[in-house]
């Protein structure tokens, strides 16, 4: 009987792990292809506009899971400064600078640069909460920053002046936004559930993006149904259904391995690009994205190590 009831359990648990993975592996599919996405709706409506007309759809998509989920749940009054910085910070301003970025560079080029994040966070961390630097992680910063150095500039050649140029650098800019954002979080995280501080900090970003269309209104025109399927998939598919599938994939999978499957989005947008949009990207600034990646595994490799110890 015990034995009939251990098989039935693992079968169970099996099954989860692998309808996790699965999961996963279609989240950094979306997430992939939302560079695409991007590239084809900025080329209709304003960046700044595209960014407020995908989140107000996420903000209320996410309003009613809310209040489905923790329809009862408010903000402490001395946590609203923090999760209002945090809304402009991973909202307001790092969607402003994505945008513009992706609209200026390569789909390619962008989700190469977003491999920068983990290291920017680490190094901010270093920073502001003074963590623990190993030599593991610092041989890890430090090919993360070549690698980095040579998926913008391509090559080493830096011109200034080229829209290439100034949309990867928009693209830094919006993963060191969204790396201050993981670090004004991260005290809120034991205290919120994600779902509700995700929501709040939507919600506070889409209000701070009104302003800043109007500065585009000489540029609002009709767009097509091509670019509004494509606003749709960024809202409902990346931002509330793909957060909610990965917050489900978070309880059940070891963050490790989270961690190293989020290296895949860059992988993605990279062949979507070259499939989708015939884009090419150089084999130095591959080199680059994939010394990046190597960097994060390495650092990876070191905070489990000191788990374990």
């Amino acid at each position: 009987m015990y034995g009939n009831l251990r098989k039935v359990i693992n079968a169970i648990v099996g099954r989860q792990q692998l309808l996790a993975n699965l999961i996963m592996i279609t989240v950094i599919a979306f997430w992939g292809i939302s560079f695409i996405s991007i590239k084809i709706a900025v080329s209709e409506i304003p960046p700044t506009t595209m960014a407020l007309i995908r989140f107000a759809i996420a903000s209320t998509l996410l309003l009613i899971i809310l209040k489905r989920v923790e329809p009862n749940r408010k903000v402490d009054k001395k946590d609203v400064p923090q999760i209002l910085l945090g809304g402009v910070l991973g909202i307001t301003i790092y969607f402003y600078f994505e945008n513009l970025g992706v609209k200026l560079t390569t789909a390619s080029n962008a989700s190469l640069i977003v491999t920068t994040v983990p290291i920017i966070a680490i190094t901010l961390d270093v920073v502001f909460y003074h963590g623990r630097i190993s030599i593991l992680k610092l041989a890890g910063i430090g090919m993360a920053v070549i690698g980095t150095y040579l998926s913008v500039t391509a090559n080493g050649n830096i011109d200034i002046n080229s829209n290439n140029f100034v949309g990867n650098m928009l693209m830094v800019g919006a993963m060191l936004s969204w790396a201050l954002y993981t670090i004004v979080n991260k005290s809120l995280q034991d205290k919120y559930s994600g779902v509700f501080l995700t929501t709040c900090q939507t919600v506070v970003g889409t209000l701070c993006l009104i302003p800043l269309s109007l500065f585009e209104y000489r540029e609002w025109q009709f767009f097509s149904l091509v670019s509004f399927w494509n606003v749709l998939f960024l809202a409902v598919c990346c931002s509330v259904g793909c957060y909610v599938l990965y917050l489900y994939v978070l309880k059940r999978l070891d963050v490790t391995i989270t961690t190293l499957y989020l290296n895949l989005v860059p992988v993605v947008g990279v062949i979507s690009g070259y499939l989708i949009l015939n884009e090419n990207v150089q084999l130095i600034q591959l080199a680059g994205g994939v010394l990046t990646i190597i960097a994060i595994i390495i650092v990876n490799f070191e905070q489990v190590l000191v788990r374990r110890l």
